[in-house]
């Protein structure tokens, strides 16, 4: 495979963006150019960020990038029309970590579907659309088809088969634990442990839902059910209601609350838990919960989003669908029933088959010579 001279323009880098970028660009056999903007007022980043890269690259030789790769906080269209005429063709990727038509808002916030708007701009003036799943890609079509609908004049011509003909599913890269062994481990480096532990991984955040999560926990503490809690992610200057009241009232539960900015003590407290638990009501991907199954834990997930898809790689497997839930109200059942396998020693190995089809699926060495690879091909067939 010919390396290739790649821009990368993250205007929002941060989180997950970050991870995903980071991970990727250090197994890859291209040559990057990587510029960045920091993870904060994103509006700001959609509708200006175009124009500061434009001035970053405004005296770049002609033929020395062979490709640029941005995401959705980008215009692209914008990016495509202020950027100097030297460098104006070559192929742009979008890459979709979320879009601005489906993400679920606070109580407290309206949609401003300009942002959507730039996003199914951006996809007509990209030369390839990848999304993080085959669930983010359908919810956005249909979130076109849906918002093309309400246009006052009949405007939007093939702009749907337009965006489905360059768009295409491309996972993550996912970093692997330190000193990873599919399903050598078990499902946690602590099976003595007579304790469940718990963890919640994802920022403090309206989307993530922590609400019946919580819910459960406190029915929970209410009994005699043995666990511990691990609270991960990051938080911002608002967190959901009753998410501090929530970690209080389990005060002798929580054995750690807040991000961790080592990787090395972030992957040590992920091997040291049981069980991954969400009820995110936004996950295109679910970097976090990969992870911590990567790390050994049980995932304990809604039958939505992208995780059917993570677990059953397009099909129903039975044995995958264990760890799927159709209600919340059965989330307090799921973990009282994990309390008691953890307390009798019978929780043991259930995660293994997970962990080796992850790592083959997303794990860095094989997913980013597949992203290599598109990225090479894109150039070529231009």
């Amino acid at each position: 495979m010919k390396s290739l001279r790649v821009i990368a323009f993250e205007p929002y880098y941060g989180g997950s963006h970050r991870a995903f970028l980071d991970t990727w660009i250090d197994a890859s056999v291209h040559q990057w150019e990587l510029f960045t903007l920091p993870a904060r007022h994103w509006k700001w980043r959609m509708r200006g960020s175009a124009m500061w890269l434009a001035k970053q690259l405004e005296n770049a030789p002609a033929g020395r990038y062979d490709a640029l790769f941005t995401c959705d906080m980008t215009s692209v269209a914008d990016l495509r029309a202020l950027l100097p005429r030297q460098i104006r063709d070559i192929p742009v990727i979008c890459y979709f970590h979320e879009n601005q038509l489906t993400y679920p808002l606070s109580p407290n916030d309206w949609r401003d579907f300009q942002f959507g708007f730039t996003n199914i701009t951006s996809a007509l003036a990209a030369d390839a659309v990848w999304f993080n799943s085959q669930s983010h890609l359908d919810a956005f079509l249909q979130a076109v088809r849906q918002m093309l609908k309400t246009m006052p004049e009949n405007l939007s011509g093939d702009v749907l088969p337009r965006i489905l003909a360059k768009s295409s599913v491309q996972y993550p890269a996912v970093e692997l634990p330190p000193g990873f062994s599919a399903g050598g481990d078990g499902v946690a480096s602590s099976n003595e442990r007579a304790v469940l532990r718990i963890l919640w991984p994802h920022r403090w955040e309206y989307d993530k839902n922590p609400g019946p999560f919580f819910e459960a926990l406190l029915k929970l503490h209410e009994t005699d059910a043995k666990f511990e809690l691990v609270v991960l992610g990051e938080t911002f200057r608002t967190a959901p209601p009753g998410f501090q009241t929530a970690l209080t009232k389990l005060e002798y539960r929580v054995r750690h609350a807040g991000y961790l900015p080592s990787r090395d003590d972030y992957w040590k407290l992920l091997k040291s838990c049981d069980v991954v638990v969400s009820t995110a009501i936004q996950e295109n991907f679910g970097l976090a919960v990969v992870e911590a199954m990567l790390a050994g834990c049980i995932p304990v997930l809604p039958r939505r989003l992208s995780y059917p898809e993570l677990l059953t790689n397009g099909s129903e497997s039975p044995s995958r669908s264990e760890f799927l839930y159709d209600r919340e109200a059965d989330l307090e059942c799921i973990l009282n029933r994990l309390c008691i396998s953890k307390s009798s020693g019978t929780l043991q190995h259930l995660a293994g088959s997970i962990q080796s089809d992850l790592a083959f699926r997303f794990g860095v060495t094989e997913q980013s010579l597949r992203l290599d690879s598109a990225l090479h091909d894109l150039v070529a067939d231009r």
